[in-house]
């Protein structure tokens, strides 16, 4: 019975299966399968750097340049998805550690407003008031406690708060807290007025309930509202137009609320948020100043919460693209005479939106594809000290397959996205 010989190459993809099955039979310990990701990624960093220096080649395709890449490009490939799959494993059991630390939040929050309260009733004496403060506050306490053990496995309260990209959503993290502000103070002031003992205070607290006194705040949760239903229209509309690229995240994360799905600061979602807890700091300090009616918001707060609602709607109306090729040319490098394009040549396309945000993962770059005519080709990962070459987002090298035959041919690039670009027509010779 014939053997087939283990390479080294064998070895370390067996290693990284290992890795995989040892986090996933930790799953439930966060610390083993973050050790198992941490040993994942070192070897696989280890790997693209000694790939990078030309080292780890093996013998029957170090002669060949084209031979070599696209071993290269294989092995990374292989790993990057070995990778992936511990990203997924660990974000999971993040997942399941972020519902017990929301709830920290929530219940530290709670312990705080009973330790206020305790403080600031010394000399002035226990009221009502504190009373249904503190009712009000463990009554919305207990809800969110029930909704994020109902989602236990998916972050918690995070999974409310988490748009279909699986990052944080802004629009629903705002309208989440002024909505959160609103039941509070409602059931505050019912609080109130179940324990009212006199007509005079009853209807005091009944007039603290009108438009006079919160219209300004109920017109700021509609705005907030109609912003969190509009943007996932828009983005759900753009995303099935093929206008906008979308890539899921492995998790959500708090800087989701700041910035966009690359990562970098976005002034629209950073000002939205900045502006509207601004605002909400000012109706919690004018319910504490007068904690018998709704709290009271300007007119002018109100259009400061729209202008900014407004330029948000804007931002994400306007961000994103498809990806666009603008020209295809032969690749040459040093001592290579000048010609057209044949069959087994480098080719550049140039263009932009190569890379959508958020799909700098090697795993994701290795998804990338260009299509000339019928044949679809697979991007190669081409490895430089701390990052990739190729693809980028704005130029792709891949040579032009054998299979196409000569003559006018379509090039099409299809991103991690599934978005399919524009169609670059050339001419192939023999």
């Amino acid at each position: 019975m014939h053997h087939r010989a283990v390479g080294p190459c064998d070895a370390e993809r067996w290693r990284s299966v290992v890795a995989v099955q040892e986090a996933g039979q930790c799953d439930t310990c966060a610390h083993g399968a973050r050790e198992g990701h941490r040993r994942a990624v070192a070897e696989f960093l280890a790997k693209r750097d000694e790939f990078a220096a030309g080292e780890g080649l093996p013998a029957g395709v170090a002669h060949s340049p084209g031979a070599s890449r696209q071993w290269v490009s294989d092995e990374l490939t292989q790993s990057a998805r070995t990778v992936a799959g511990l990203d997924r494993v660990v974000a999971a059991s993040r997942l399941r550690g972020a519902c017990l630390r929301t709830l920290a939040v929530v219940w530290g929050c709670f312990t705080a407003l009973v330790v206020a309260q305790t403080a600031t009733a010394i000399g002035a004496g226990w009221t009502a008031t504190r009373t249904a403060g503190l009712l009000a506050a463990f009554v919305v306490a207990g809800a969110l406690t029930g909704a994020a053990y109902g989602h236990r496995n998916r972050g918690g309260l995070l999974a409310v708060l988490t748009g279909e990209d699986h990052r944080l959503s802004t629009s629903r993290t705002v309208a989440a807290a002024w909505l959160l502000v609103v039941c509070g103070t409602l059931l505050h002031l019912a609080f109130l007025l179940a324990g009212a003992s006199s007509g005079a205070r009853r209807d005091r607290l009944t007039d603290g309930l009108g438009l006079a006194a919160g219209g300004g705040l109920l017109c700021v949760l509609a705005l907030v509202s109609a912003i969190a239903v509009g943007v996932r229209r828009i983005v759900a509309v753009r995303v099935a137009g093929l206008r906008l690229q979308k890539v899921r995240a492995d998790r959500p994360h708090v800087a989701d609320l700041f910035c966009d799905d690359s990562g970098r600061a976005a002034f629209a979602d950073a000002q939205y948020v900045l502006v509207n807890a601004a605002v909400l700091a000012l109706a919690l300090t004018g319910l504490a100043r007068a904690p018998e009616r709704l709290p009271h918001l300007p007119w002018g707060l109100v259009l400061l919460v729209a202008l900014s609602a407004g330029t948000y709607l804007a931002g994400k109306y306007a961000e994103g693209g498809r990806p666009v090729v603008m020209s295809v040319v032969r690749a040459r490098e040093a001592g290579d005479l000048d010609g057209p394009i044949r069959t087994g040549d480098d080719v550049e396309i140039r263009g932009t939106g190569f890379v959508p945000p958020g799909a700098d993962r090697p795993d994701l770059l290795a998804r990338l594809v260009v299509r000339f005519g019928a044949v679809h080709v697979h991007v190669p990962l081409i490895p430089v000290p701390g990052g990739f070459a190729n693809p980028a987002d704005t130029v792709l090298t891949v040579p032009v397959p054998v299979e196409v035959e000569p003559g006018q041919v379509d090039v099409q690039v299809v991103t991690a996205a599934g978005v399919s670009s524009n169609r670059c027509l050339i001419e192939v010779t023999d």
